[in-house]
């Protein structure tokens, strides 16, 4: 199962982006798997001709602005970028969509695996589309204060994964946030006290600022091996990098979290959630 691009990925890829095609002239929008475009209206082709202002990151998604309207894209688990330089007119086998610029590289955007649930949006001025519902950035007062003062029952891995709470994180910096923090994967935020509500917005933010740093090393598109600097998620088995003991993991249907007992459960191994029985 590929990595899913988080907002350390995302952030870095839209700066490199920023790089190769900031301020570059729109000539097209090619789509090479015609599901992937999300909106008929505004067509890609109106915004031929106009300048690409600028390159940012919202959640997980890459936005190319246009001074007013936008192209946005979410990458999803498979999805993947590559900067073309020279530009390519190929259709690859695995392309959701090509974006090509006067004068510079080609974006191409490709999914792998068989969900082909990577996307793009057209967007006219005002409208926030598949954004509309996301919630803080983590780095924001907002996600501060859920995390030192809320009240939300839900588990913290829960949480932390639902975008419409906080945007940009996923399954990877969910399970280094709470191993760093010390914190249960089932604990809910409610019983959290006020010094480790503190350790965890600490961890969340040191974790995510770490990533971004590895990420910035990355030169040209984002590759199809990401995470490749998580400490504890997807390494179960292996020795904790803290304790020495062995990392485990809880199966879900389409993911698994990794944690490790000593350092987070005070020893209790959390059982498999396809089980009938939960150790809390």
């Amino acid at each position: 199962m590929a990595p899913v691009p988080e907002l350390p990925e995302m952030q870095a890829l839209a700066e490199r982006l920023e790089a190769a095609v900031g301020g570059a002239e729109f000539e097209a929008a090619v789509p090479i798997s015609f599901s992937g475009l999300k909106t008929y209206s505004p067509a890609p082709e109106s915004l031929a001709g106009r300048t690409l202002t600028s390159v940012g990151r919202q959640g997980k998604y890459v936005v190319l602005d246009f001074d007013g309207p936008r192209i946005v894209f979410h990458l999803s688990q498979g999805g993947r970028v590559d900067v073309e330089s020279p530009p390519k007119s190929s259709r690859p086998k695995f392309g959701v969509v090509r974006f090509l610029f006067d004068g510079r590289p080609s974006v191409l955007v490709k999914e792998f695996g068989t969900e082909k649930k990577a996307g793009w949006w057209v967007l006219e001025e005002g409208n926030d589309g598949p954004m509309a519902g996301l919630g803080p950035e983590p780095f924001s007062d907002e996600f501060a204060e859920l995390i030192l003062n809320g009240s939300d029952g839900r588990r913290v891995h829960t949480l932390l994964r639902q975008q419409s709470t906080v945007a940009g994180i996923g399954r990877g910096y969910t399970d280094d946030s709470l191993h760093r923090a010390g914190v249960s994967p089932y604990a809910s935020l409610t019983s959290l006290k006020p010094p480790e509500r503190q350790a965890l917005l600490h961890a969340i933010r040191s974790v995510l600022t770490e990533g971004l740093v590895a990420e910035r090393r990355r030169t040209g598109g984002l590759p199809t091996k990401v995470g490749d600097h998580w400490v504890v998620h997807n390494r179960h088995g292996t020795p904790c990098p803290t304790c020495g003991d062995g990392l485990r993991r809880v199966s879900y249907e389409s993911y698994e979290v990794t944690y490790c007992p000593a350092c987070q459960t005070g020893g209790k191994i959390l059982a498999d959630r396809r089980m009938s029985r939960l150790v809390r």
